[in-house]
């Protein structure tokens, strides 16, 4: 058997110095500006940041440690065809610029959750924001660990010092530095993934005989695949679930995710924040690209060999992260087995091992893959920190005592929300070590809530007729319908069948490699790979659970949105001239907005909102955010007041100034 390679001490010293400066800038934060007094200045930033950090950091959030581990198996696997997912973005951005973040912005949120009770009642938002802690919970927990096992299979790296490390010091820097702190050692660590990745890839191509015969020994086992339009949506990726499913998908994220949301609103004015947004779009199709390269990149370096034969997993104990429910005794014990089945999950480190044989280098890599999981999870922890604060402590505090939280003890909560946030999520990490196959279910959790929640703000936002039972209705029946299925794939995976590679001659008798449902993250493959008997018998409904993951969403918005509707206009929809239009999105004029339509036209596609009204109030009051929330306050206490049929209703209730 060949010798696993290990970290060198200059390796140590690289990721050391990676954790070092992290938790040097929330250091830094802690002692300069307002020392992080104010929530204002904790949670939002002052809401003074420049677009580039803000940019970067919305890219290095995206870009979590599972992409990183996940994109190269992916191509590996399967082929290049999920590279068209770029494409989406083309979609996706022009949709969250014009329709969800003019909104956002003008109300001057913290919680983006405050919008659902503006726009609808307090239990639609609660419910949102209880569905987003689920979400975020079980996702960090994930991406804390399974990088530092996949870590520790190939360097010897202990587990659990990986994942207690990053979570401390995620944690630390977090605590202290607040929402600048986590924007700017995003910025720092977007630059590690880069750098690391990048790194790969030259050094890698350079091994594997130049680009051109990477492509060469990729198009040779039918991997170059970029134009399948099969309208099935069962197969597993297509250009249509690709770019319509995973715009989708990407809107779930940029849309209406509160990580993503709270740094829009970081910034000093709208077009700066949409200036972030659209910054993201190169860096997106560079990270996709890298990924996708270096998974062609191992595949030609191991074109002929077979990597599993030098058995990857040391110890036995690894036996319990992998799904192996459907093998017999004896099998479950046959440690080379179990390497085949833990293999995708360990590809590019094992590959950087074997390959990066400068010491430093491999240690760069492993600070990439970190830095991936320390931006995913500081922004979380942030932003839990964020909703809970709005949306369930200060609104409860308000109704006992009768008074608003002070902001000395509103910021205190806060940085104690920080550090109980960032121990929940190592605790998920443990309970998660613990679950085996579980943590394919979990990665799919977070798709399964995220399309629910993009339907219920595109319920709000787009539908004036929509109202407050329709909202829960829609969003209980979106989440209950994504869930069955998610769980269903579990039950009866769909059957993808993966390209040709020399794992082949490993595959037991009639057995052969599918992959299980992947999770609705952009790009974010599941690397836990499970084998499956050809021969199980599947029921009927197992035809549902065939549906493409990249489709989650997207069937989940629509069932919130058609069953809302429905609801909606069952128990008395809303009346639109009544909603105020602070709370809609005229999408009609920012789609149609270089045509010279008649203004009887415009109104009529205003399906009764007071749009023109309101646009008069904006020019005259000088169109800023400090107007907007002046008047929003206005709105507020006029709560209870008799209006007239014609009139806007006003707000239900305003729980920040």
């Amino acid at each position: 058997m060949e010798e696993r390679r290990t970290f060198h001490v200059a390796d140590y010293i690289v990721f050391s110095l990676m954790l070092l400066v992290s938790a040097g800038i929330g250091v830094y934060y802690r002692c300069t500006g307002g020392k992080q007094k104010t929530t204002r200045e904790f949670l939002m930033a002052d809401r003074k940041m420049g677009v580039l950090p803000v940019a970067l950091s919305l890219l290095a959030s995206f870009t979590s440690a599972i992409t990183l581990l996940g994109g190269p198996a992916e191509s590996y696997t399967f082929g290049t065809q999920f590279w068209v997912i770029i494409f989406s973005y083309f979609f996706t951005f022009p949709v969250c610029g014009q329709v969800f973040l003019p909104i956002f912005y003008r109300l001057e949120l913290t919680s983006a959750y405050e919008y659902l009770e503006l726009r609808f009642s307090r239990p639609v938002r609660i419910l949102g924001t209880c569905n987003y802690m689920l979400q975020m919970v079980v996702y960090m927990g994930i991406v804390l660990f399974a990088p530092a096992l996949a870590i520790q299979a190939v360097t010897g790296l202990n587990v659990w010092i990986s994942v207690v490390s990053m979570g401390v010091v995620c944690t630390f820097y977090t605590t202290l530095g607040g929402m600048k702190a986590v924007i700017w050692t995003d910025v720092f660590q977007c630059v590690i993934m880069f750098a690391g990745m990048i790194t790969v890839l030259i050094k890698g191509s350079i091994e594997a005989g130049g680009i051109a015969r990477v492509f060469r020994v990729a198009a040779e086992s039918d991997r170059i695949e970029f134009f399948n339009f099969s309208p099935d949506p069962t197969i597993r990726h297509t250009v249509w679930c690709l770019v319509v499913g995973g715009a989708f998908n990407n809107m779930a994220i940029y849309a209406t995710n509160q990580a993503q949301v709270q740094r829009y609103l970081s910034v000093g004015t709208e077009k700066q924040a949409n200036r972030a947004m659209w910054l993201n779009l190169p860096g997106v199709i560079l990270s996709i690209s890298i990924v996708q390269l270096c998974g062609l990149i191992i595949f030609a370096r191991y074109d002929g060999s077979d990597p599993l034969k030098k058995n990857i997993v040391s110890r036995s104990d690894q036996v319990r992260y992998i799904n192996t429910s459907w093998l017999s005794q004896d099998q479950k014990t046959d440690r080379k087995l179990v390497g085949k089945l833990f293999t995708l999950c360990t590809l590019l480190p094992y590959y950087v091992m074997e390959v990066l044989d400068i010491p430093g280098l491999p240690g760069l890599f492993i600070s990439g893959i970190f830095s991936g999981a320390l931006s995913t999870i500081s922004s979380g922890i942030n932003s839990l920190a964020a909703v809970t604060l709005e949306d369930l402590i200060k609104p409860t505090l308000k109704v006992l005592k009768k008074k608003d939280m002070t902001e000395e003890r509103a910021t205190l909560v806060s940085k104690i929300l920080v550090v109980g946030f960032g121990g929940l999520c190592m605790l998920f990490a443990v309970l998660a070590s613990t679950m085996g196959q579980v943590l394919q279910a979990s990665n799919s959790v977070f798709g399964a809530i995220g399309g629910p929640l993009l339907g219920l703000f595109s319920l709000g936002m787009l539908f004036p007729w929509a109202n407050s039972a329709g909202a829960i209705v829609g969003l209980l029946t979106g989440i209950f319908m994504a869930f069955w299925i998610a769980i269903g794939a579990r039950i009866f995976p769909p059957f993808s069948p993966t390209k040709s590679t020399s794992i082949a001659d490993c595959i037991l008798p009639n057995v052969t490699m599918a992959n299980m449902t992947t999770p609705t993250v952009p790009f974010a493959t599941d690397v836990y790979t499970t084998l499956m008997p050809t021969v199980e018998p599947r029921p009927a409904i197992a035809e549902l659970y065939t549906l493409s993951y990249m489709w989650y969403s997207a069937t989940a918005f629509a069932v919130v949105v058609v069953v809302g509707l429905v609801v909606s206009f069952i128990t008395g929809p809303n009346k639109p001239q009544q909603v105020d239009p602070r709370l809609i999105c005229p999408v009609f004029d920012r789609l149609l907005c270089c045509l010279p339509l008649p203004e009887a036209w415009r109104h009529s596609l205003h399906c009764g909102v007071r749009h023109s009204q309101q646009e008069d109030q904006d020019q005259s009051a000088g169109d800023s955010p400090d107007t907007a929330a002046s008047q929003l306050s206005e709105a507020v206490t006029a709560r209870g007041e008799q209006t007239s049929p014609e009139a806007p209703k006003p707000l239900r209730q305003q729980t920040r100034v």
